[in-house]
């Protein structure tokens, strides 16, 4: 078993406060998921989730980004999808998942599961790679909701569609290995 890697969100939860973050500690478990963890520190690495948007958040579910400020981002790394890795560990409370479309389709949308009961995702290959151990509270106040935006619309514009349609999302201001 490898030494877990841990990484820092800094997070703006009220976008009228930019100034004003919190922070989510993840670690992030190669033995779980290899592949899948090897593409979220590389995404990490390349600043890809800088200024991303939490753009769907599901009370008792999931919260998910990976949606980049820059387009041209998601064209180099979400549609440059990985295979699955085999679901070795539970998708419960605080672990993190690639989001997929399909078998070996993961991509760049990872999410939180708020709840033990998403356990159900294990069987649909959602093969978690991470998990939050401090600031769980933080990724519980994200803003919710009611009308998630069009992703399409979303992965062509990066941040200007977030920020003229969907103002009031919580962001990721930074996201950084630690040392």
């Amino acid at each position: 078993m490898g030494t877990p890697v841990r990484v820092q969100l800094d997070i703006v939860l009220d976008p009228s406060r930019p100034d004003s973050t919190s922070k989510i500690l993840v670690e992030v478990h190669s033995e779980w998921a290899p592949i899948g963890a090897q593409r979220f520190l590389a995404l990490i690495a390349a600043n890809y989730f800088d200024e991303a948007r939490i753009y769907r958040v599901i009370p008792g579910f999931i919260a998910q980004w990976g949606i980049p400020a820059d387009p041209r981002e998601y064209e180099k790394w979400g549609e440059n999808k990985i295979t699955d890795d085999p679901v070795k560990v539970s998708n419960k409370k605080a672990t993190m998942s690639f989001a997929t479309s399909g078998p070996h389709a993961r991509g760049s949308q990872v999410f939180i599961n708020y709840d033990d009961s998403c356990a159900q995702l294990d069987s649909q290959g959602f093969a978690p790679f991470a998990k939050v151990i401090e600031g769980f509270d933080v990724a519980e106040s994200f803003v919710k909701m009611p009308k998630g935006p069009n992703q399409a619309a979303a992965k062509q514009q990066g941040n200007r569609y977030f920020t003229e349609e969907y103002p009031q999302l919580s962001y990721i201001k930074r996201a950084a290995l630690l040392a």
